[in-house]
């Protein structure tokens, strides 16, 4: 990881019109820290983490919050902290009028990815 400690999240946001841009932060065997810039209406596909667990803090910008594949979904906004355990369904869909922006701390850093 080197000697770097202190991130700044601004410096990782990086919009986009299409998917979303998975900017990773830092990345180390604990932990993968990842800044995500969700414009409204675009989504973030559900998946789960076979081998971990994914946990969001959001920053700005709401979203739905999806708990299952097409099951129930919960609102997300500035300073809602939101969990998934191993292998929990989880994705959003970003619904306010500004984007919806949150860091994700997804530990083992290799927990794994696959679409729900």
């Amino acid at each position: 990881m080197g000697t770097e400690r202190v991130f700044r999240v601004a410096d990782h946001l990086q919009p986009a019109d299409g998917e979303p841009i998975r900017s990773v932060v830092v990345q180390t065997p604990d932990a993968t820290v990842v800044a995500w810039t969700v414009r409204p209406g675009q989504r973030i596909a559900a998946h789960v983490h076979p081998q971990g667990q994914d946990t969001w803090t959001v920053l700005s910008g709401t979203g739905e919050y999806q708990l299952d594949v097409e099951g129930p979904s919960r609102t997300l906004g500035p300073g809602d902290i939101a969990v998934a355990p191993v292998g929990a369904v989880h994705g959003v869909l970003a619904t306010g009028k500004v984007p919806l922006v949150f860091v994700s701390v997804v530990c083992p850093g290799e927990a794994g990815y696959a679409l729900a």
